[in-house]
């Protein structure tokens, strides 16, 4: 948590290229949405030899289902700090086995905001994160309805972005946006 407040820019990475230009950036916490079983060790690897924090968006590892056994491959092959994921079921035994835990919602109607609140109270998250980010008044309600710390994410580009983003209450936000990396 601390990482965050110091640095509220999350380098969100996508590809290889992606991931080349975010070891540039000054961000210390990266997020790791590609990769398959035979390349999510390495991606980690080269996170964490660049000094900085390793989170694997478990659902979107290829070859690996959203069960528990893939949390234990995650912990046994790579060295990663923390996952996400979009299945609060997957929370609790993350955190059991020392995972840093994101829980991502995607914000697309009302009900959304009884659902976070619902599963955030459920599963305890070390941090959740919105989608799309752009919406400071669902920042402000959410943040203002659960304790947790909030993530925004998904199509922020500007710097105007960011600052009504940590403005509402996020803690970060997180982008793919190669050039918010680097603002």
């Amino acid at each position: 948590m601390e990482e965050l407040e110091n640095c509220p820019i999350i380098t969100a990475v996508k590809d290889e290229e992606g991931l080349k230009e975010s070891i540039r950036s000054e961000s210390s916490m990266v997020f790791i949405l590609y990769g398959d079983v035979c390349s999510i060790p390495r991606i980690v690897k080269t996170v964490r030899e660049a000094g900085k924090i390793a989170v694997v968006h478990l659902d979107l590892v290829q070859g690996l289902s959203p069960k528990e056994a893939a949390l234990e491959y995650i912990r046994k092959a790579t060295c990663a700090d923390g996952i996400i994921t979009t299945r609060p079921a997957l929370i609790h035994r993350a955190k059991e086995l020392g995972f840093f835990t994101v829980l991502r919602f995607f914000v697309i109607d009302s009900m959304a905001y009884e659902n976070i609140q619902r599963q955030t109270a459920s599963v305890k998250p070390d941090v959740i994160e919105i989608l799309p980010g752009l919406m400071p008044k669902v920042i402000r309600e959410i943040k203002r309805s659960i304790r947790r710390p909030v993530i925004a994410g998904g199509l922020i580009s500007e710097k105007e972005d960011i600052l009504a983003a940590l403005d509402a209450g996020a803690t970060a936000i997180s982008t793919t946006n190669k050039k918010v990396w680097f603002m």
